[in-house]
């Protein structure tokens, strides 16, 4: 009989947002593939959890997978985690949740922490409709994602560092205008935990002023759809109109 592969969501913060069900599964599995086994003891230690822990990290996945398959099928429940929220979102973890796929053994993806939703909401941009982007490529393609970007019409989300959250701002501004608004969050669920609000021009201001550090996410709002615009603009003037009337 296969075995399983659960994916487990752990804090990004605050050790207080792990789930009861996650701290279960950890302890039942038979193995714990971790982004960083140094980072992911923290965890361990705090919630008494003893499963025998392995990496399994972005540099090493192409050539754990197989075997990691092979014990899978082999009927063992393995659990992955990363180094904070659900693995797979900017992290490692869809290569071997495909090859389970591919090898039909059940992936069990458990609901918990990430970071994107709460600065999501925290912007007070529009949430029905985003695009999570992740953190955009280094070097090659960059500017192109950019310019490509510029007429995105959905909330775009991003993920950076702190060292290069400036200048990703003054390139988001650059093809997007520094009048654009949108909100930098950081060290979401911690003690520092901050949301700043404004345009593009108004956050690389403060940014450039306030070093940032700890863990970002960039929200930035849409294009604005000008049709849609005059549209609402013409309905506000015809009810002004037939108010008068």
């Amino acid at each position: 009989m296969a075995g399983k592969l659960f994916i487990v969501p752990t804090p990004i913060g605050n050790l207080g947002d792990m789930a009861p069900r996650c701290i279960e599964i950890l302890k039942d599995c038979s193995l714990i593939l971790a982004e960083d086994t140094r980072t992911s003891s923290v965890i361990t230690r705090h919630f008494n959890i003893t499963t025998p822990m392995i990496s399994h990290h972005k540099f090493n996945e192409h050539a754990a997978v197989s075997p990691i398959i092979d014990r899978l099928k082999g009927g063992e429940v393995f659990a992955l985690v990363s180094d904070a929220g659900t693995p797979a979102i900017s992290d490692p973890g869809f290569m071997l949740v495909r090859e389970c796929r591919r090898e039909n053994i059940t992936v069990e993806t458990l609901p918990g922490p990430t970071a994107f939703v709460p600065a999501l909401v925290n912007s007070g941009l529009p949430c029905e409709r985003f695009s999570f982007e992740g953190f955009l490529p280094q070097k090659k393609g960059r500017a192109t994602r950019l310019s490509e970007l510029a007429s995105e019409q959905r909330t775009m989300v991003f993920y950076e560092s702190p060292i290069r959250l400036v200048k990703t701002l003054q390139e988001l501004a650059k093809v997007m205008g520094g009048d654009r608004d949108a909100s930098v969050s950081r060290e979401i669920s911690k003690i520092h935990n901050t949301t700043e609000n404004g345009t593009l021009d108004e956050l690389i201001s403060f940014f450039t002023q306030n070093n940032p550090k700890g863990e970002i996410v960039i929200v930035v709002s849409g294009k604005r759809d000008d049709k849609l615009v005059r549209k609402i603009h013409k309905n506000k003037y015809r009810d002004i109109e037939n108010d008068k009337e």
